[in-house]
């Protein structure tokens, strides 16, 4: 293993940079940064890397600042095509479905941009919309609505941006577009897939008779599927429809009953606002007890490290031995969780 500590005088000084600044919570994550930042010094690290790595830095922080006011807001993010003209069916499916989500109390998140991203942003207002454009040379300003506000950050990279466009949200909504919009897409549900990402919900929405989704989905069940590149319902998470109506409840839905999980050592917990009954606990046993390594979905108290942090104590839990190569269904189980009777 290369020892990557650093000299000791140099980390009291470092210190007392950070005492200097005020720097008090997270501070061993903070040294972490700084410590990785002078060792790419040290390893006389290629200066188009040393930029590409301080300018993502950069970047992540101007986004989380734009984020932070919002931290509690639930939002969801409308990914579609830069062309899309406002007279297209789908501009206006993509303005209902953020009217209707906003009216719910979400935020929108777009990309900034024209087409789809501009009629998100519409139909949330600026209030309720946060934008994150990327600097290209035809498409350099953020569109009206999101900058009226200026909830809005400029990125570099593709890289950040994505990171940006799907780590604040709780759910997603994919209208037709080309391969920006396809990269997404694809990069949403490989995270869910791989339990990367925890699971949120995914829909894909097209105009009133519109064939864009159904082409996708009879590629993946006639192509993909029979391969064996990708399992069997590996494309059951995602609603693909043309209503906004029932897009706005896939979204708001998800969050019915249950609120969130967390990884305890190799114990999943699942946290819920109405835990389920001993009847209703016996049925997701035996429907699910094939996604298990060992044992039984059993309910349970607040385990020491969500103590420690005082992580949504207040919340009934279920835990489980997770088989991790099932990670990717574990909508599945929520959807089951969010449908039981007790949860009205």
């Amino acid at each position: 293993m290369i020892d990557e500590s650093l000299p000791e005088a140099l980390s009291a000084e470092i210190n007392a940079v950070l005492d200097e600044a005020g720097v008090v919570e997270d501070r061993r994550l903070v040294m972490r940064m700084l410590r990785t930042a002078i060792l790419l010094g040290e390893d006389r690290t290629d200066r188009l890397d040393l930029k590409i790595a301080s300018a993502a830095l950069a970047e992540m922080r101007d986004a989380f600042r734009l984020f932070a006011p919002y931290r509690d807001v639930p939002k969801v993010t409308v990914f579609g095509s830069a062309r899309t003209l406002q007279d297209d069916p789908l501009y206006r499916q993509a303005r209902d479905v953020a009217a209707a989500l906003a009216t719910d109390g979400w935020m929108v998140v777009t990309g900034a941009g024209p087409g789809i991203m501009q009629a998100a942003a519409e139909g949330a207002g600026p209030a309720l919309s946060l934008g994150v454009s990327i600097r290209l040379p035809f498409e350099e300003k953020a569109n009206g609505v999101a900058a009226v506000q200026d909830n809005v950050v400029a990125m570099k990279y593709f890289f950040t941006r994505k990171l940006m466009l799907m780590k604040e949200s709780r759910g997603f909504i994919c209208l037709p577009g080309g391969f920006g919009t396809l990269d997404e897409m694809f990069e949403l549900l490989t995270l869910q897939q791989t339990g990367k990402a925890e699971p949120m919900p995914i829909v894909l929405l097209d105009q009133e008779g519109g064939t864009f989704w159904t082409g996708l989905k009879r590629f993946i069940d006639e192509d993909l599927t029979p391969t064996g590149v990708i399992s069997p319902g590996d494309f059951d998470r995602v609603l693909i429809t043309d209503s906004v109506e029932k897009a706005t409840a896939e979204i708001t839905g998800f969050w019915h009953n249950y609120d969130s999980l967390r990884w305890v050592g190799d114990t999943l917990v699942l946290r819920l606002r109405v835990p389920p009954t001993d009847a209703e606990l016996d049925e997701l046993n035996e429907r699910f007890g094939g996604m298990l390594a060992s044992g039984r979905i059993e309910r349970s108290e607040p385990r020491q490290p969500e103590v420690a942090d005082g992580d949504a104590l207040h919340l009934p839990r279920l835990v489980l031995h997770l088989e991790q190569r099932k990670v990717g269904s574990l909508f599945r189980l929520i959807g089951a969780i969010n449908a039981l009777p007790s949860a009205g």
